[in-house]
C-alpha cells in the first residue's frame, strides 16, 4: 500500500498524467462530472457524479463505422482507432459494480469490441465513500461502499489518500507512481473502513433489502396490482436510463451525409413510447407496460439470467434525478408489502390480524 498526502494529490495527478490520458471529477455549474485532468483542474469534493463513468467504455454516442457508397458499390470503412491507456481516478464502489453488470451484456458472445477496447485499456481507480449520502443504497445489492473493488483502490484517510493495488494493471500503476508516493501500512485505512460501515449504518436505507426479489420471480410480481398505480404519474422522460452506470439499451441509426453513410450507435430507453418499436407494431403500448419492463429487469430479468446479480448498484441517481420523485425504491416497498402478496394467494389483510 501506497499514501500520498492530500495537499499533494495534484502531483500524483500530474504524474499519472504525464504517461496517460487522466480523467477526475470535477465540479461544473451543472454538478460534478469526469473531465480530462488538465494544469489547474482540481478534484470535486461530492460523493458521486451527476453521470456514472459507463460513458467511458459505453459513450452515449459512437460512430461505428461508414460506408463509402460510389454508385452500386458499398465500401465498409471501419471507424475504430486502437485505444490508449486511460485512467479514471473517484470511482465509487457502486459505479465500479456497475461494469460487472456491463461486462456481462457487451463482453458475452458475441463480443462487442468497441466496448472491450476500452475495458482493456481503462485503468480504474476506485475511491472509497467518506460521505455517504442519504440517497445511497448500494448496501441493498451486497456492495461495500467502504471496499470497492477496482484495480487500484484509494481511501482519504488522516490527511492523505492510501492506494492499495489490486490487479496486475493496478500494481503496474503504482510502480510507475513510486517517486510520489511513500509506503504505507494498512492501520488508518482499517480505521476509515470502520467510520464508513458506521455512517452507512445510519442512512435512511440502511434496511432497504433486496430479498424478495431476484432470479424466478416473474410470475409473483409480473401482474401485481401495484403497477397501475406506481406508473401512472412516469412522463416516459428516460432521465433514470441516461444517469444510471447499468442501464445498457441503445439504438443504431445511419445518416447520409451526402459524401456516404454514418452509422451511429447512441443511448436508447426502455421508457421512451418508440422504443422496441417495429414494423409489425410495438410490443409495450402503454406507459406501464414500459415501466414495468424497466423494474423488472433490475429486480428480476437480469438476476435470472445472470446468477443472482441484480442490475441495479443502489447509486441513488435515480432517486435524486427523476422529476416526479418515482424510483426503485418506492417500487421495490411497493411490492415487497406482505400484505399485496398475500392477497393474490385469497387472504386478506383482515384474515391476518
Amino acid at each position: 500500500m501506497r499514501k500520498i498526502s492530500a495537499d499533494n494529490i495534484t502531483a500524483l495527478f500530474e504524474k499519472i498524467a504525464s504517461g496517460k490520458t487522466l480523467y477526475i471529477p470535477q465540479d461544473t455549474k451543472g454538478g460534478a462530472k469526469f473531465k480530462k485532468f488538465e494544469n489547474g483542474s482540481v478534484l470535486s469534493n461530492e460523493l458521486n457524479t451527476v453521470r456514472s463513468a459507463k460513458d467511458f467504455f459505453f459513450p452515449q454516442t459512437e460512430n461505428l463505422m461508414d460506408f463509402k457508397v460510389e454508385g452500386k458499390n458499398i465500401e465498409v470503412i471501419d471507424t475504430r482507432e486502437e485505444c490508449e491507456d486511460f485512467v479514471i481516478f473517484g470511482i465509487k464502489a457502486c459505479d465500479v459494480k456497475s461494469f460487472d453488470v456491463l461486462d456481462r451484456v457487451f463482453l458475452a458472445e458475441p463480443v462487442d469490441t468497441y466496448y472491450k477496447n476500452r475495458r482493456e485499456h481503462g485503468i480504474i481507480m476506485s475511491l472509497a465513500c467518506d460521505k455517504p449520502v442519504e440517497t445511497c443504497f448500494c448496501h441493498t445489492f451486497g456492495i461495500d461502499a467502504s471496499e470497492p473493488d477496482g484495480d487500484v483502490v484509494c481511501y482519504k484517510a488522516d490527511g492523505f489518500f492510501y492506494l492499495d493495488a489490486k490487479t496486475e494493471k493496478g500494481e503496474n500503476l503504482l510502480k510507475e507512481l513510486a517517486g510520489v508516493t511513500e509506503n504505507a501500512d494498512e492501520t488508518a485505512v482499517d480505521g476509515q473502513k470502520k467510520v464508513i460501515k458506521e455512517r452507512l449504518s445510519r442512512l435512511p436505507l440502511a434496511n432497504l433489502t433486496a430479498d424478495k426479489f431476484g432470479s424466478g420471480k416473474t410470475k409473483e410480481f409480473f401482474d401485481a396490482p401495484e403497477w397501475s398505480e406506481l406508473s401512472e404519474s412516469c412522463l416516459g422522460c428516460g432521465t433514470c436510463t441516461f444517469v444510471c452506470p447499468t442501464c445498457q439499451c441503445y439504438d443504431i441509426k445511419d445518416f447520409n451525409t451526402g459524401h456516404g453513410v454514418k452509422r451511429f450507435r447512441c443511448w436508447d430507453s426502455c421508457m421512451y413510447s418508440d422504443f422496441t418499436k417495429m414494423s409489425a407494431g410495438q410490443p409495450r403500448l402503454t406507459q406501464l407496460e414500459r415501466f414495468r419492463q424497466r423494474f423488472m429487469h433490475k429486480l428480476v430479468y437480469y438476476p435470472t439470467n445472470n446468477n443472482g446479480l441484480f442490475s441495479c448498484v443502489g447509486c441513488g441517481r435515480g432517486l435524486a434525478k427523476c422529476p416526479i420523485n418515482m424510483n426503485i425504491v418506492k417500487v421495490m416497498k411497493a411490492l415487497a408489502k406482505p400484505q399485496n402478496r398475500d392477497c393474490e394467494n385469497g387472504e386478506t389483510p383482515e384474515g391476518r390480524k
